[in-house]
């Protein structure tokens, strides 16, 4: 039988020189007990566990069965500081999460995840070099002068820091939703003290490389010229002593050693200057200071002495600065880690498809579900899926690659050669093809609240083991803060232990777990007599069921086992499918069946003779087979439920798309509508104040006219003429004064100084700034543009 248990145990999880006291038992004789920082590099194998805990050795054992390390170890590379990779290591391998602390942990990740999805709040720490950092900090400690490398690795960390809360603050100014959903990032980011002080002097003090500017102070400068001074005098003179001895050996250059100009010369003839022998071997030549150097020389030395003592004058002013800001840049750097160790974790959730998971307390009794994992992944075989896909297809364009050089390089290839590479190529993309079918097959795994204790069967390399691990890796990414690998929803309760160990006594395991502790087994009743292990392992999840761990899942071959279902509540049966067409599992669970045996079915197939195949069903007997038929009816019909409800997922799937479309739709007819009323609006304003403004020109232009004078023949005017006469003009007078005071009143009421009016002639609405009555003027500001109107230009 193959068991397991966890205990989570309590172990510090702060990255900062926190110190953490571990015990180590071997084989449970040798205990070696240390202590260590979170910073310091670690084992990837090596287990954190606290000495207080009697449970070490079995926590150990549980976690290298679910490999554990090897999933830190993955999380831990999406870290961009060697810093930050240690402490993830150090937080995941903290086993003492509290319900509270998970749901911190997951929000810290989420609210991270949000900035990924945001866009400009990426947080990138590969550029850092924390190391250099931590160094400066010593030397700022003892009072010595910093590097310029050191100075430089601080400035990045602080102009990346700076950056965060620049880039979070012009995120939250655009949309001030996106501060609740970076809590609590966002908080650790704002809180963080910047000197932009110390970040200028750095600047201005020492370039890109470390290097001091010789703008720092006056005396580097100074002394800085002099050595060059001193360089060219020196080259000037090697040069001309040169050139004197080439004439007899060309063997002769310039060297430098210790720093003093010498000529090295490669055969012992005789020299035509004096000076002294530094060095001088057989076949290496000898190297001579000429004496006309040796002060020039000496000078040059003193020179760069005082380079040195300027250049260390400036660093010790960097020094001095940074001790005032001693506290913050060291929290600083606290934060900083911390935060990468969390993008860490956001990082690799993004990487694998995570999605955010829901915690309920094991208080909480209204959830339907103790565990609720559709589409769950194992995230080793996920990985490890995805490194051979990317192998593969590296593979394949480095071929293609090679390929496209040869041709470049030969121009044509030969026959046989082309057939090679076809050959070659068709091999590799059908390996890549290959690859990607074989992606790992998710499970559905889906807990009721009622059920205690879960039953799996299955055949050998079916999955049964592997959906154990899933399950005991997701339980434990949730808890330690990471979104598990291609989960759509993920529902489940906060469990204080988790038991998963090899060949552990059932009294072990009663004994460390709890009532809320995930106990998961593994071929429970195996290693023993077929019957006697069907009788254990029967008495033994009985046992669980009745006052054992808060969820109990088992595998197992004995058939005996699948009976408990329907005699205790308790309990629920689950099968790993086997396709006996292919003769191969499809690792897919089917729930609420138990499995049953394909043994002779499976020898039926692969040819066994009927004589053989016939006497095995005899001896086995007839009820069984009947009971394996039920069976295999009872899958057929799950199989058909399983396949309408995709299609009624599918369909449902297509109804949301449609009707979001036809919502888009409406939604844009309606603004299309508005659109074109409000244009017909604008066009029949425009025309009607056109229309006014050509009356009103003709009415001032009939009234500037003077009367024609009547016809020298023409009759007198009768009274009557007269009169007609006089009724016409009173009427187009009144006509004209009713017409002039209803444009006035239309005036007086529309046209006030702050409206909005529309200019016919510019097609442009405008705002009026200033009316004149008296000359019938208005001024109005089209865009930039002030510009002075008659009213009858405008319309309201």
């Amino acid at each position: 039988m193959i068991s397991s248990i966890i205990s989570m145990l309590p172990i510090s999880s702060s990255f900062t020189s926190t110190s953490i006291t571990t015990t180590t038992t071997i084989n449970c004789s040798i205990t070696i007990r240390y202590k260590a920082t979170a910073f310091l590099k670690k084992s990837s194998s090596q287990t954190h566990l606290n000495s207080k805990s009697p449970q070490s050795p079995v926590v150990e054992n549980t976690l290298r069965v679910l490999e554990w390390d090897k999933v830190c170890d993955s999380v831990a590379s999406f870290a961009g500081t060697s810093f930050g990779q240690q402490a993830t290591k150090a937080e995941l391998w903290c086993l003492d999460q509290s319900y509270q602390e998970s749901l911190r942990l997951l929000a810290e990740t989420n609210a991270v995840v949000e900035m990924h999805n945001h866009g400009g709040c990426i947080m990138d720490f590969t550029s850092l070099n924390i190391a250099l950092v931590k160094s400066a900090i010593q030397h700022a400690h003892r009072g010595f002068p910093v590097d310029g490398i050191e100075a430089i690795a601080l400035v990045t960390m602080l102009q990346l820091a700076d950056s965060l809360q620049i880039n979070l603050k012009g995120a939250i100014k655009e949309d001030s939703d996106w501060l609740q959903r970076f809590m609590p990032i966002a908080e650790m980011i704002m809180d963080m003290s910047i000197s932009r002080p110390l970040i200028k002097l750095i600047q201005s003090l020492v370039d890109e490389d470390g290097c001091v500017k010789d703008s720092a102070s006056p005396t580097l400068r100074r002394s800085r010229e002099q050595v060059r001074s001193l360089e060219r005098k020196l080259s000037q003179l090697m040069e001309s002593l040169i050139s004197n001895e080439m004439k007899e050996t060309s063997s002769v250059e310039v060297s430098k050693t210790d720093g003093r100009w010498c000529i090295k010369s490669g055969t012992d003839l005789k020299r035509s200057f004096d000076g002294l022998l530094l060095s001088s071997g057989s076949g290496t030549g000898s190297v001579v200071e000429p004496l006309t150097a040796v002060p020039l020389n000496d000078e040059l030395q003193q020179a760069r002495a005082s380079v040195a003592k300027a250049e260390a004058d400036v660093l010790l002013g960097i020094t001095q600065k940074m001790q005032t800001d001693l506290d913050d840049i060291e929290n600083l750097l606290d934060t900083i880690i911390q935060l990468d160790v969390i993008n860490a974790r956001a990082t690799y959730s993004i990487s694998f498809g995570g999605t955010y998971p829901d915690l309920f307390s094991s208080e909480d009794s209204n959830s339907k579900w103790k565990l609720y994992l559709p589409k769950a992944n194992h995230p080793l075989l996920l990985q490890q899926h995805r490194q051979n896909l990317h192998k593969a297809m590296k593979d394949l364009s480095d071929a293609n690659a090679e390929i496209r050089r040869r041709r470049q390089q030969a121009g044509i290839i030969a026959s046989q050669r082309e057939e090679e590479t076809s050959t070659t190529l068709s091999s590799l993309e059908a390996q890549v093809a290959k690859v990607k079918q074989s992606s790992p097959v998710p499970v559905d795994i889906f807990i009721a609240q009622n059920t205690r204790v879960l039953v799996i069967t299955g055949p050998n390399t079916g999955g049964k083991t592997i959906f154990l691990k899933t399950v005991g890796l997701a339980a434990m990414m949730a808890r330690s803060g990471i979104c598990h690998g291609l989960i759509l929803y993920l529902l489940i309760l906060v469990m204080s232990s988790l038991c998963l160990n090899l060949y552990l006594p059932s009294q072990d395991i009663l004994a460390h777990s709890t009532s809320q502790s995930l106990v998961l087994l593994d071929e429970v009743g195996a290693g023993t007599n077929p019957l006697e292990g069907a009788a254990l392992g029967m008495s033994l999840l009985e046992c669980f069921a009745e006052a054992g761990p808060f969820l109990t899942m088992a595998t197992t071959h004995h058939g005996e086992l699948k009976t408990l279902k329907y005699s205790n509540d308790a309990f629920e049966n689950a099968c790993m499918e086997f396709d006996e067409v292919k003769l191969k599992p499809t690792y897919r669970i089917l729930w609420g069946i138990p499995g049953r045996s394909n043994a002779i079915n499976i020898a039926e197939r692969l040819g066994l003779p009927d004589v053989i195949v016939d006497n095995a069903r005899q001896l086995h007997g007839t009820s069984s087979a009947e009971i394996n038929q039920v069976i295999e009816d009872m899958e057929k019909l799950k199989q058909k439920l399983h396949d309408h409800i995709h299609d009624t997922q599918h369909h449902l799937k297509l109804a949301r798309e449609l009707h979001r479309n036809l919502v888009v739709s409406e939604r844009r007819i309606n603004q299309h509508a508005t659109s074109q009323r409000y244009r017909k609006i604008q066009e029949i304003s425009d025309a009607g104040g056109v229309s006014r403004s050509i009356l009103h020109k003709k009415v001032r232009q009939v009234r500037a006219s003077p009367s024609p004078p009547p016809p020298p023949n023409s009759p007198p005017p009768t009274s009557s003429t007269s009169h007609t006469s006089t009724t016409v003009t009173q009427n187009v007078a009144a006509k004209s004064s009713n017409s002039n005071v209803g444009e006035e009143k239309r005036r007086s009421k529309v046209v006030k100084v702050g409206d909005m009016v529309h200019v016919s002639k510019f097609n442009k609405k405008a705002i009026v700034l200033k009316v004149d009555p008296s000359k019938e003027e208005i001024v109005v500001q089209v865009g930039n543009m002030k510009l002075k109107l008659t009213l009858a230009d405008v319309v309201t």
